[in-house]
């Protein structure tokens, strides 16, 4: 038999399954851990929450008291002053009616002219009272016939203000029941009619405002001697009348 002419081949066997890559075991540590390592937590920063809340808290509840404690002294001052001064309330009266040129043009239209004098008096012996505007309406019984203004006006304490309000009406228009019923009483020798008014005032003494308030007023049964007859001007029969007032 021949000889094969290729040397067998030499060199390390294949390791086996399982073995170590270098042929060494892998080093071995001699660091211990005798405890777990310690985790993260969020337990420091709740806490300064928890210590900017009782913070932030009590600021607010200190503000509150604060605001409360203003308004309950300011409050306090405005009642004193209020019983001190202590404001009533004008007074309103009718002291005469004119009504001239007054006719009856069809079951539905009205005209005439009516001058009314006002008196207004101011009670107050420290407060002044400012008017607005007065809005002042002319009523038969309660039928709207006309209005007027009346131009704003300071009043000074213990004051009595004479005023006129003049009333126009040209073809007014009237509900024909009423008009019924003012010739009825043309025929018996008088009419009555009524006066409403309103106006925003306001009380002062120095320094001290009391804010605005709408005062309304209404004068009832102004019996003018206005005959189915007369054509010229007629008065108030029986004299002033005084005139309901609220604030």
């Amino acid at each position: 038999m021949a000889e094969n002419p290729r040397p067998p081949a030499t060199g390390y066997p294949v390791p086996p399954s399982g073995a170590y890559t270098n042929g060494y075991p892998p080093a071995v540590s001699n660091t211990a851990y005798t405890y777990a390592a310690p985790q993260y937590s969020n337990y420091q920063y709740h806490g300064q929450l928890q210590q900017q809340y009782p913070r932030r808290s009590a600021f607010m509840r200190y503000f509150l008291v604060v605001v409360i404690a203003f308004f309950i002294i300011t409050g306090c001052i405005f009642f004193i002053v209020w019983l001190v001064f202590r404001p009533r309330i004008p007074e309103f009266s009718v002291q005469s009616v004119k009504v001239s040129n007054f006719s009856v043009v069809d079951t539905m239209h009205v005209s005439g002219t009516w001058q009314v004098g006002l008196l207004l008096v101011n009670p107050n012996k420290k407060m002044k009272i400012s008017y607005g505007t007065i809005n002042a309406e002319l009523y038969y019984n309660s039928e709207f016939i006309t209005l007027t203004l009346i131009p704003p006006l300071d009043q000074d304490t213990r004051n009595q203000t004479a005023l006129d309000a003049l009333f126009s009406a040209d073809n007014a228009y009237v509900q024909p029941r009423a008009v019924s019923d003012l010739n009825s009483d043309r025929a018996k020798g008088n009419v009555a009619f009524q006066i409403k008014g309103e106006a925003r005032i306001r009380f002062s003494s120095g320094w001290w405002r009391v804010r605005r308030r709408e005062l309304r007023f209404w004068c009832v049964d102004l019996a003018v001697g206005l005959s189915s007859s007369s054509n010229g001007t007629v008065n108030l029969t029986d004299g002033k009348r005084n005139c309901k007032v609220s604030i």
